[in-house]
């Protein structure tokens, strides 16, 4: 923690268009470092069911689908309550409701260790937990990190998130090792704990919103920050009323809100589409097993300087631009797929893994920086909240759609197709909506 405070590197990043006392940027390093941990801690126990899966399996005898629909449901269930938590943070803040949510979570991690019936692990895990991790993860941390560093969205979201990829090498094998060490239920229990010992105080002593002297000049300098264009002054700030603030239901009504939504619903629904299908794919073209596990550790270990970079990027060339070369990337991974047969040992399974880590991990910095740079004002909570429910369900169809065409085909041949125009699809619609030139709120743009 101490490092990323002192590192001059961090601060040229952070500081950069954005001047701020020493005292500010070193209490938003502490809170960006302190989402950094506690997103890889809450999602690393996302990612974890995957080792839950099989020690349920072998307890209780269900079969693979019922087992794994406990995800499914856990998907649908956090994506949405996206909405939701919006609308809370608005209403009670991002830390209140962080608190609470740690509480709810643990709580499901607790009963999801006493159950004896599937469909009890499909409300305790599926429901109650997921629905806690709404309210402790994506949303209130996006709205702590971007009120913190406003002119550097991209950047502060890519290190934000790159703490999911480091929970998931740390979590992942700790949850592994409590099952193997106690039994699946300890190891349920234990998490409870840690999440109610780590994210509940970290919500209450260290996680705040900046102090703000001046809210409407915020609010104005939000409107144009994405596109690198100066803040308006005070008198063209003072006509920005509640009366020009876009709401959920204006934004819904505006094409950028249509195009982002098809542009986020596409993106989640091809990595989900990849990932989720990439280990089969590749036992059924001739790759070991344990290879395959290896790569599934390649993918992970990319994601982490690859959200960095696009998020960085983003800042510096645009949301549209950065999205482009980033599912450019995953494009590519397509491509290797498809040569697995072709070109004989690793070097395929490899190049997939690396190309789509770092492809697929665009979409984290530059979905919530584009969602800000379209829709910035007081009621943004709650449009992102929406917009990330639309982003939620498309991972969730993305999954299922991997196993429907290969039923109907027989094959993944039909699937690379797919992915290759999902890959042309999605930044083809992020471009139409267009958060380097925002629209304005339609009352603005009617009384100016």
């Amino acid at each position: 923690m101490s490092l990323l405070i002192r590192s001059r590197f961090i601060q040229e990043i952070f500081l950069t268009q954005n001047p701020v006392s020493s005292q500010a940027f070193r209490r938003g390093a502490f809170v960006v470092g302190t989402l950094f941990l506690t997103l890889g801690l809450l999602y690393g126990i996302w990612y974890s069911y995957s080792v839950f899966l099989v020690a349920l399996i072998d307890h209780f005898g269900w079969s693979r689908s019922v087992t794994a629909g406990a995800m499914s449901v856990f998907i649908l269930a956090h994506g949405m309550f996206g909405p939701f938590a919006g609308r809370l943070v608005e209403q009670f803040g991002p830390t209140r409701l962080m608190m609470v949510g740690s509480v709810i979570m643990a709580s499901g991690l607790l009963l999801s260790s006493q159950v004896n019936q599937w469909w009890q692990l499909y409300l305790s895990f599926g429901v109650v937990t997921a629905v806690g991790l709404g309210a402790c993860g994506w949303v209130p941390s996006v709205i702590l990190a971007e009120r913190w560093f406003p002119h550097k969205v991209g950047t502060v979201l890519g290190i934000v998130t790159a703490g999911i990829g480091v929970g998931i090498l740390a979590v992942v094998p700790l949850t592994n090792g409590l099952i193997e060490a106690f039994h699946w239920r300890t190891a349920f229990q234990i998490l409870a704990a840690i999440v109610l010992l780590v994210i509940w105080p970290a919500a209450f002593f260290i996680l705040r919103l900046p102090e703000s002297a001046d809210t409407t000049q915020l609010q104005a300098s939000e409107q144009h920050v994405s596109t690198g264009a100066k803040p308006k002054t005070s008198a063209a700030a003072a006509a920005i009323t509640p009366d020009a603030e876009w709401t959920v239901k204006s934004a819904a009504r505006s094409r950028s809100f249509r195009c982002a939504v098809l542009a986020f619903f596409t993106g989640g629904a091809l990595s989900q589409l990849l990932i989720m299908h990439q280990f089969a794919f590749m036992v059924d073209h001739g790759v070991a097993k344990t290879m395959g596990s290896v790569i599934v550790g390649i993918l992970g270990v990319a994601s982490i300087p690859g959200k960095i970079i696009w998020g960085a990027l983003s800042d510096r060339i645009g949301r549209e631009t950065t999205y482009t070369l980033g599912l450019f990337c995953t494009l590519l991974s397509v491509g290797a797929l498809a040569l697995i047969d072709t070109i004989p040992g690793l070097a395929m399974p490899i190049a997939f893994a690396v190309l789509i880590g770092v492809g697929y991990a665009a979409n984290a910095p530059i979905i919530p920086s584009a969602a800000r740079d379209l829709f910035a004002g007081p009621r943004f909570p709650s449009i992102f909240g929406l917009l990330s429910m639309f982003a939620a369900l498309g991972g969730a169809t993305g999954s299922w759609l991997g196993g429907f065409l290969y039923d109907i085909s027989g094959a993944y041949d039909l699937m690379l197709v797919v992915a290759a125009c999902f890959a042309v699809f999605a930044p083809t619609m992020l471009w139409l909506a267009a958060p380097r030139r925002p629209q304005m709120p339609p009352s603005l743009t009617v009384n100016t």
